[in-house]
C-alpha cells in the first residue's frame, strides 16, 4: 500500500528536475490535491510558479491545460460556447479549456468579472454552464491560480467569494543563493531543458482520498481549529479604546479547509492522526486570505500573517 511519504517523495523528485527549491510550496501543493481544494499562488514574475504547477501536472500524469488571463478573456475562451453547423442547421458544445483535471489560470487578476463568475461555477460546483446545459467537469478536477502581488495596471481584484473558494493561499519567495546558482548550472545551457515523466495517475489520487479520511482528528483538536477560525472573527469585531486590524474573520469554509487540510498534512507526513502543530504549521495559509485588512491595518504596514500569528499565539493549544 502507497504511503504518505512514499508517494509524496516520488512527485517530489520528478518536480526536482524541472524545478529546485520551493520545498514547502510543493507540500503545500500536494496536499490540496488529496484534500481537494484550489490554489492561489502569489509572487514575483520569474520564480517558476507556473513551471511548478505544470510540473506537477505531468508528474501527476493528468490532463493539464494552460488559461493566460488577459483583460479582454471572455468566459466562453475558458469554459467553451455553442458551435453552429451548417449541414444539419443544429448547434453542438464545443468545450473550452476548463475541462481538464489540472487548470493552470495564469495571472488570474486580469480577468474581468464575467470570467470570474465562470471559474467561481467550476471550482465550487465542478460543472459549467454551456447554452443553458450543464456539464461536469472531469475528476479529479483543480484549479491552480498564479497572480502578481506588485502590478496594479490592467488587473482586477479577485471577489472575496471566488478567493474563499481557493484552499491556499501561497507566497512563493525567492530562492536561495545555493539553489540559484544550481539552477544556472543546471539549466545554463538553452539545449538543456528538463523533461519530466508521469509517476501517478489520477485514479491513484482518488484512491488515496480515501486514506486521508481515515486520519483521527481528536475533538480536541478540532475544537483548537474552531476556536482558531473564530479568533479571526474576534478581531473583526469592534471594540471601545480597541484598534480594529480586521474588517473581517474567516468564513465558516475556512474550518473546514483548516480540518481537511491538516489531516492530508499529517498522512502526506507519514501520520494517522492530527497534532495542533500540524493545524499550526498550515494556519496562515489557509487563512491568509479569508481575513480583510482594515486601513488602519494596512497604514500601520501589519499583514494578515501578522495577524494570523498572533491569534495562533494567543489562542490555548489543547493537550493530546
Amino acid at each position: 500500500m502507497i504511503t504518505g511519504p512514499t508517494w509524496s517523495q516520488k512527485l517530489r523528485d520528478e518536480i526536482g528536475k524541472a524545478v529546485i527549491g520551493q520545498d514547502a510550496v510543493i507540500e503545500r501543493l500536494l496536499v490540496a490535491l488529496l484534500a481537494n481544494g484550489h490554489v492561489l499562488l502569489e509572487g514575483m514574475p520569474g520564480l517558476a510558479k507556473t513551471l511548478l504547477i505544470k510540473s506537477l501536472g505531468t508528474a501527476l500524469g493528468v490532463q493539464f491545460e494552460r488559461i493566460q488571463f488577459t483583460p479582454d478573456l471572455l468566459p466562453s475562451d475558458v469554459v467553451g460556447t455553442m458551435v453552429f453547423s451548417p449541414k444539419d442547421g443544429a448547434f453542438t458544445s464545443h468545450r473550452g479549456p476548463i475541462f481538464a483535471n489540472l487548470v493552470l489560470a495564469d495571472e488570474i487578476n486580469r480577468a474581468p468579472a464575467k470570467v470570474q463568475s465562470a471559474l467561481l461555477e467550476a471550482m465550487q460546483e465542478r460543472q459549467v454552464t454551456i447554452g443553458g446545459h450543464t456539464h461536469a467537469l472531469p475528476k479529479p478536477f483543480f484549479v491552480m491560480a498564479t497572480q502578481n502581488p506588485v502590478e496594479q495596471e490592467g488587473t482586477y481584484p479577485l471577489p472575496e467569494a471566488q478567493t474563499d473558494r481557493f484552499l491556499f493561499k501561497l507566497i512563493v519567495d525567492y530562492p536561495s543563493a545555493t539553489e540559484e546558482s544550481l539552477m544556472m548550472q543546471r539549466w545554463g545551457q538553452v539545449t538543456r531543458q528538463p523533461a519530466l515523466e508521469p509517476v501517478a495517475n489520477g485514479d491513484e489520487l482518488l484512491e488515496l482520498r480515501g486514506e486521508v479520511d481515515k486520519v483521527h482528528l481528536s475533538p480536541a483538536v478540532q475544537a483548537y481549529i474552531l476556536a482558531l477560525v473564530r479568533a479571526t472573527r474576534a478581531l473583526a469585531e469592534p471594540a471601545p479604546g480597541k484598534k480594529r486590524y480586521l474588517t473581517f474573520g474567516a468564513s465558516p469554509r475556512a474550518s473546514l479547509a483548516l480540518y481537511q487540510a491538516a489531516k492530508a498534512l499529517a498522512w502526506l507526513r507519514g501520520l494517522d492522526y492530527v497534532t495542533p502543530s500540524l493545524v499550526q504549521d498550515i494556519a496562515p495559509d489557509v487563512l491568509r486570505h479569508r481575513v480583510g485588512l482594515t486601513y488602519e491595518a494596512e497604514a500601520e504596514e501589519i499583514t494578515s500573517d501578522q495577524l494570523i500569528a498572533q491569534v495562533i499565539k494567543q489562542t490555548p493549544v489543547p493537550e493530546v
